[in-house]
């Protein structure tokens, strides 16, 4: 959006020396959400690593040169040695988010949380108050995020808050952006759904898809008028490549004449990123293309450092995930919009198809939109 109102010059592409981790230090979590990717609960789960494994880690990965640790869980907080990980992240220089469902950053512990200085703490929120507390399968849940939140502004601190977009919760879209209008918070970051939708079926028909599209061009519309008020907040998406895509369409549609300046922009971007500048590391210290390949394991910290598993393209997933092009099939083999996207996230294709390259059966486009 900023490119679209201020355009700057095609710089070269930055190469991170090593990927953003995220890393869910802990699967123990006070929420059941009905969409959790790690299946947590409110129990110690064996075999996690122990805070002196976490630091051998966390050298390994510093001299690696990872940049970014995404500290998340289940709940963080509920890590009994939380602060002093994260003490000790900060002062080796790594950049430190916080991954919370906000229900846990109290009055008693906030000056703490100040002390340590993340430089970004995102909590999730599924809807407004009652549709939050569904998911979220507890009452009173979003009053103690929004309770968090608050004291997070308060600090000063950086904070957004995380959506993941359901059929159930779509309705509650708009008065997330208003609550964000509202409190004047930093960030809105919208995860979609990992869909898996019923193969190659009309897209035009399909709900979520219709609904997916709906809530973008909301996004969008927002996002740039709020840009053009001068309020400086950031606004990401996840978890679907697509968006790219959709975006540049909303382009040519609305800017014509910044076309082909926000391709290049999109396409030196370069679209998805898992198993390249996106790892995950598990409570058991699993290694994992991004979040959402729990069931695939490329390693584990404890018997081999992440540095070497990461560099490893025996296992086909990761040399697929690291060719460029990948070698995708079906509409996304045919795809002429490969730069921006690339391939999206390719759970979803294994998942459906027991094929990691075959066609994104969660590409809300349309044939005609992806040429």
């Amino acid at each position: 959006m900023q490119e679209l109102i201020t355009p700057t010059p095609l710089k070269p592409a930055r190469k991170p020396p090593a990927p953003v981790v995220i890393w869910n230090l802990i699967r123990r979590c006070n929420l059941t959400c009905k969409h959790c990717y790690t299946t947590s609960a409110d129990i110690d789960f064996p075999g996690e690593l122990t805070t002196p494994e976490i630091y051998t880690v966390m050298d390994d990965l510093k001299a690696f040169k990872v940049p970014v640790l995404i500290l998340s869980g289940g709940e963080p907080l509920l890590h009994p040695d939380i602060f002093a990980i994260s003490r000790r992240a900060k002062a080796m220089g790594f950049y430190v988010a916080l991954s919370s469902n906000g229900t846990l950053i109290t009055p008693e512990n906030i000056a703490q949380i100040a002390e340590i200085g993340y430089q970004y703490i995102g909590i999730s929120l599924d809807g407004i108050g009652k549709t939050h507390d569904e998911f979220r399968q507890k009452q009173g849940s979003f009053n103690a995020a929004m309770r968090g939140v608050e004291l997070c502004l308060a600090q000063g601190i950086k904070v957004g808050i995380r959506y993941t977009m359901t059929q159930n919760n779509a309705a509650d879209f708009p008065a997330m952006l208003q609550l964000m209008d509202d409190y004047n918070i930093d960030k809105f970051y919208l995860s979609h759904l990992n869909y898996g939708g019923r193969g190659n079926h009309n897209r035009k028909d399909d709900a979520v898809f219709q609904s997916t599209r709906q809530m973008m061009d909301l996004l969008f519309e927002t996002s740039y008028a709020w840009q053009k008020q001068g309020k400086e907040r950031e606004f990401v998406t996840g978890n679907n490549d697509a968006d790219g895509v959709y975006f540049l369409h909303w382009v040519r549609k609305n800017f014509p004449e910044q076309a082909a300046h926000l391709q290049a922009k999109l396409e030196q971007w370069g679209g998805n990123a898992s198993g390249v500048n996106v790892a995950n590391i598990d409570n058991l210290g699993g290694v994992h293309p991004d979040t959402f390949w729990w069931h695939y394991g490329l390693g584990n910290v404890k018997k081999r450092p992440f540095s070497e598993i990461w560099q490893d393209v025996s296992d086909p997933l990761m040399a697929g995930l690291k060719q460029n092009p990948r070698p995708l099939k079906g509409r996304c083999g045919t795809c002429a919009y490969q730069k921006i996207c690339n391939g999206n996230t390719r759970v979803r294709a294994q998942q459906i198809f027991n094929d990691a390259w075959a066609e994104d059966p969660g590409c809300y486009l349309t044939d005609e939109e992806i040429g």
